[in-house]
């Protein structure tokens, strides 16, 4: 059967609560150029953001923020157990993979999605997989939404959003795809 359907995943807040999981691997990586991080400022001003938005608020300049972003990219996978598991969203995709092409559309990097996606045996779930790095336009610009459409040739109409941020939803609307707010479980 073709499927002419689709639905599109934030990662972060939506697949998985990997509040701490970020956190702990941003706290570490920090620890590393002597700056340090508590869990207030990085929920209220890090949190669902691209690092190069909320590091240079710290005062780290391009090449701290480099540094960091390399050593939170390579410490997140050992603070991979204490994320949680969406288990109500996977269940619900698992019951549509038949009918929808599914795929993550995610502000964090190929290789931190894949390493939770992994970490849970949930990879093979998706299709597709559109992050940081392989856009222009972080979100809200809906340029990986739009992206992953086309990728499929399934047009906004027939295309389910998961997100959480208010980020992911105003690239969610600007998408004119169809979109489900997820609330942290």
């Amino acid at each position: 059967m073709k499927k002419n359907k689709l639905i599109l995943c934030d990662l972060d807040g939506t697949l998985f609560d990997t509040t701490k999981v970020n956190f702990y691997s941003y706290k570490e990586a920090l620890n590393e150029i002597n700056y340090d991080m508590d869990y207030d400022f990085f929920i209220k001003e890090c949190y669902g953001k691209h690092y190069k938005e909320f590091l240079p608020k710290m005062g780290l300049n391009e090449n701290e923020m480099e540094i960091v972003h390399k050593i939170k990219k390579n410490t997140y996978n050992r603070h991979l157990n204490v994320a949680k598991i969406n288990t109500h969203l996977f269940n619900m995709l698992e019951s549509l993979k038949k009918e929808y092409h599914i795929a993550l559309v995610t502000t964090a990097s190929q290789k931190n999605s894949k390493e939770i996606l992994d970490f849970f045996n949930k990879r093979e779930l998706f299709e597709l997989i559109i992050a940081a790095e392989d856009v222009e336009n972080k979100k809200p610009n809906p340029e990986g939404f739009i992206k992953a459409m086309t990728y499929f040739n399934i047009n906004p109409e027939e295309t389910l959003i998961f997100e959480d941020s208010d980020v992911g939803i105003e690239a969610a609307i600007k998408s004119k795809a169809n979109i489900f707010k997820v609330e942290i479980f």
